[in-house]
């Protein structure tokens, strides 16, 4: 039997969100009174360089570590965890089954045909799917198919399962993503109808451009562009070791020629990176608009960042901040939130998945 229905998993309540990238983990947990939601407990830790590589959990022990740390200084109380597997490292496909097909007959179907759709042995994979809601002709119906690589995504099993947590949902990086651009649509005018919108992630090491309109994701895109080359140009230019580089840089400790030398370039090449890969997706596509920029990562709140990408980009930018407007547990800061949120768009939506 295959380890189908291991990828998605079940929905749940009070899930903790932790979303772990090559730089760090973020995590985050929600509550819901009604309509009302309350951020009850967040935090952002560092990894070391290694822990992560390519999306692929290479040290168990260095992330474990990391994300205990992130539960002590949050307080949250959360058993039950959702994570992510990055884009890359799974396979998506779609396929067409009768409509009237139960789940246990797309079960078994799905494993009779899933060696047609996964470039590897089936027993190195774990496998899910689910329909997406789209008819094919009259009779068939659409069905996403998700498989992933069984290490890569055990790896990051045990990085929270080690902890005691129970993790019940592994979700994909760019649902999480389209996921909260929907809570934040929202927030916006007439809750976004018919609007485009882009949420751009500048992370340490790529940067990834998720456009969407209402429930459809319009175009997607990811560059190997990211802080972590202004890291390196800071440790180089002032003789630090990167981990002390990357933490001046965060708490702005740095000599005054910074800004001028070193973070103005790369805050600009940030910017035409940005311009040039929406440019693509006005000539890729039948769209030739974004209404609204939602900058997250935490290169975003790099100081002149915004103004950076509105002027290269001729478009309306701020900051992703899916927390806005929340009730906050009063041990959280609001000022240091409003810092962090653009960090937490992955951790946010996989927290939502709670409430679905």
């Amino acid at each position: 039997m295959l380890n189908i229905k291991k990828l998605f998993g079940a929905k749940s309540k009070a899930l903790l969100g932790i979303d772990i990238s090559s730089s760090g983990v973020k995590l985050i947990e929600l509550s819901r009174k009604g309509k009302q939601y309350t951020v009850e407990a967040y935090a952002c830790e560092s990894l070391p360089k290694g822990a992560v590589v390519n999306g692929v959990v290479e040290e168990v022990d260095k992330v474990s570590d990391a994300i205990a740390r992130a539960i002590e200084k949050s307080g949250c109380t959360a058993a039950q965890a959702a994570l992510a597997m990055p884009n890359q490292s799974v396979i998506m496909r779609t396929v067409a089954f009768p409509v009237d097909f139960s789940d246990a007959m797309l079960e078994q179907q799905m494993e009779a045909d899933a060696a047609q759709h996964v470039p590897f042995p089936l027993d190195e994979v774990r496998l899910d799917f689910c329909p997406t809601g789209k008819l094919v002709g009259e009779d068939e119906q659409e069905i996403l198919l998700v498989a992933a690589k069984r290490d890569l995504v055990d790896g990051r099993l045990a990085s929270v399962e080690t902890l005691g947590l129970t993790p019940t949902v592994m979700d994909v990086e760019s649902y999480c993503v389209q996921r909260t651009v929907g809570f934040m649509a929202d927030q916006l005018p007439g809750a976004g109808a018919g609007l485009v919108l882009a949420l751009v992630d500048v992370g340490a090491a790529s940067l990834s451009i998720t456009v969407v309109s209402g429930d459809e994701v319009l175009f997607e895109r990811e560059q190997p562009f990211g802080g972590g080359q202004l890291t390196q140009d800071i440790a180089r230019a002032y003789s630090l070791k990167p981990e002390e580089a990357e933490l001046k840089k965060r708490n702005g400790d740095l000599p005054a020629d910074y800004a001028s030398s070193l973070l103005q370039p790369f805050v600009d090449n940030a910017a035409t990176t940005i311009a040039r890969s929406l440019q693509f997706f006005f000539t890729s596509t039948q769209y030739n608009r974004v209404d609204q920029i939602m900058l997250a990562g935490g290169c975003a709140v790099l100081p002149g960042m915004v103004d950076a990408v509105v002027s290269k980009t001729q478009m309306p930018a701020t900051l992703a901040q899916p927390t806005r407007g929340m009730a906050l547990n009063p041990r959280i800061r609001e000022r240091q939130l409003q810092l962090d949120a653009p960090m937490l768009t992955v951790a946010f939506g996989l927290a939502l998945r709670g409430f679905d």
